[in-house]
């Protein structure tokens, strides 16, 4: 049975997210994600002006003549949440951790999707894939979205995008845009992250939290890898300590950055503690202009 301040919590992120996709994401959705999906419907003798590309080249060798394919827009696509529930996603230094901000994220894209009639699915995955659920459409489909994403119990700690992708790859076969939704403290992955990319629309969204980008003057400090659980003590009071701290994120950022731009992903950034409407805003309008 799930806990009254469980449910609570449900509620009150249901209700948030609801509002931000009546002010703000349902129109830009539709035009974001217009036309990404789209079925074989039947090939037909070539015409005149028909695109050469369409020419179905087994067809038109056993019939001695030219056939296209044709094929139809779907009104309605398939959106799967991939979501990391990692350890280090229950980091927080203000009152929103990063699990959290995952749970009204995924939350605002579900309800965002089913009311494009779209259908939206959820596959949770820390060192191994931990529940997937297939995607459906409705209401009550969202609330159990929602409910994973606050209550799911994860039983591995670390890391491990390759995984969920590999995974991703196997069992969606349908052309779906994908939010990957990690801190993507993680490597490795971008080669299977490459062949994904051939048959899905997938769009990375990185969660951080601003302690990890900066380290403040608080003294001799113990740092705890929430992964693997290695204790380091360090003075944070030491103006080079906290330089290379900040370095070390950078590089890591970078790393990140360059990966995506050679994938040519446009990745949403996220922050704990800020809404997150302005970034997806943002977002959805410069994927609706390209």
């Amino acid at each position: 049975m799930i806990p009254k301040e469980v449910l609570q919590k449900i509620r009150r992120i249901q209700i948030r997210s609801s509002h931000k996709v009546d002010e703000l994401l349902a129109g830009s959705w539709n035009s974001a994600f217009k036309g990404r999906g789209i079925e074989f419907e039947e090939v037909r003798p070539y015409q005149v002006g028909d695109d050469v590309r369409a020419i179905d080249w087994k067809v038109t060798a056993r019939n001695n003549q030219p056939f296209v394919k044709l094929f139809r827009e779907e009104r309605a696509m398939s959106v799967i949440l991939l979501v990391d529930m990692s350890r280090s996603l229950d980091f927080g230094s203000t009152s929103q951790t990063k699990r959290e901000l995952v749970a009204e994220l995924g939350a605002t894209l579900a309800m965002s999707a089913i009311r494009n009639n779209d259908k939206v699915g959820l596959t949770l995955f820390t060192d191994e894939v931990e529940k997937s659920i297939p995607p459906r459409k409705g209401s009550k489909h969202v609330l159990r979205i929602i409910r994973e994403l606050l209550y799911c119990q994860s039983v591995g700690a670390r890391t491990n995008i390759g995984s969920a992708v590999e995974h991703l790859n196997r069992t969606c076969k349908r052309r779906s845009v994908v939010f990957l939704v990690s801190d993507f403290f993680d490597s490795g992955f971008e080669p299977i992250l490459k062949v994904a990319r051939r048959r899905h629309d997938i769009v990375p969204v990185t969660v951080n939290d601003l302690r990890e980008k900066e380290l403040p003057n608080v003294g001799l400090v113990r740092l705890r890898d929430s992964e693997t659980g290695e204790l380091v003590l360090v003075d944070s009071s030491s103006r080079r300590n906290r330089k290379q701290y900040k370095k070390l994120y950078q590089q890591q950022e970078q790393e990140r950055i360059s990966m995506f731009r050679r994938l040519q992903m446009e990745p949403i950034r996220l922050l704990t503690g800020v809404d997150i409407v302005d970034p997806l805003r943002r977002y959805f309008d410069a994927r609706e202009q390209r």
